[in-house]
């Protein structure tokens, strides 16, 4: 039941100590809407002078880390203050804290691995937001980087955490420029030389085109007659295209080359057999039975 002497107490203690804690809470409120106003300022400050995809992957990845650096330097600040306004001593909780964090430490050795493997992932610059790559086995779009995980989409859309302490390689497939590599196969009847001639016509018309221009940094570049397979000779070339954009690219330039090869009469092989009867040193081959049958039937 309430008395004049608790709702006295109740009403002293708001004023003392809720007051004081509403207070701290509209504090950690707006630090942390600063955080994100900060984090997206220092995204523009990266970004000064580059306009490139890459310099914008880059200043995202770190403005993120940087907010969420941030955030937890903040409610680290606030439990405490709130722990002060309420009388309760930190120093016995921080020793507490600081026992139990070494028997954690020990069960958390998978964590710390985490959280190290990502530090020097962030710092060397070897992954960005939006960036293409394949890590542990598995590959996608960034979407976040974090000190504890990387977290990418696959072209299906699934969606894939990868803990940082599993990545011991970075296959980055977005940095600096992209290239598409070709290994077409002709017949061995072709006129090689002409094939060259038609690869790098397509080429010309592929960068000449508004659509494409500006996504393929260089010419392509015809490495030659690479090797000889069963039914057909390789030719091995590439492109050299903006980050991100070899597949389409490359996807784009494959349907030219069809239609042109097409048009120019020179044959794409496909798997058969081709039978050479054999001879003798004399020039002399063994008979050779052929019977033919009529599906037909008799009359026909």
């Amino acid at each position: 039941m309430l008395t004049p002497e608790l709702i006295e107490k109740a009403v002293a203690w708001l004023i003392a100590t809720g007051l004081k804690l509403l207070f701290i809470i509209v504090v950690v409120l707006v630090l942390l809407r600063v955080c994100r106003v900060l984090s997206r300022r220092l995204e523009k400050v990266f970004m000064k002078g580059h306009e490139d995809e890459d310099s914008r992957k880059r200043a995202q990845t770190l403005s993120n880390l940087i907010n969420q650096f941030l955030r937890v330097v903040v409610l680290v600040i606030a439990v405490m203050t709130i722990l002060g306004a309420l009388d309760i001593q930190i120093a016995p909780i921080l020793a507490t804290a600081g026992v139990a964090g070494l028997a954690v430490g020990f069960a958390a050795q998978s964590l710390i691995k985490d959280v190290i493997n990502g530090f020097f992932i962030i710092l060397w610059d070897q992954v960005r937001v939006g960036d293409v790559v394949r890590v542990a086995g598995r590959s996608g779009t960034v979407e976040t980087v974090t000190l504890k995980m990387t977290v990418l989409r696959d072209f299906d859309g699934s969606v894939h955490y990868i803990p940082n302490g599993m990545i011991d390689a970075v296959t980055n497939l977005t940095r600096d420029f992209s290239r598409y590599v070709f290994d077409i196969g002709v017949s061995y009847f072709e006129d090689v030389d002409r094939v060259i001639k038609t690869l790098k016509k397509i080429d010309e018309d592929l960068r000449s085109d508004p659509a494409w221009k500006g996504d393929i940094l260089e010419p392509l570049e015809v490495l030659g007659l690479d090797r000889f397979e069963s039914s057909a000779v390789i030719i091995r070339a590439r492109i050299t295209t903006r980050p991100g954009r070899q597949w389409a690219a490359g996807r784009e330039f494959n349907r030219r080359l069809k239609i042109a090869f097409d048009r120019e009469g020179i044959s794409i092989p496909f798997p058969h057999l081709t039978m050479f009867v054999g001879q003798d040193k004399s020039g002399k081959s063994a008979p050779l039975p052929i019977r033919i049958e009529n599906a037909g039937g008799a009359g026909n």
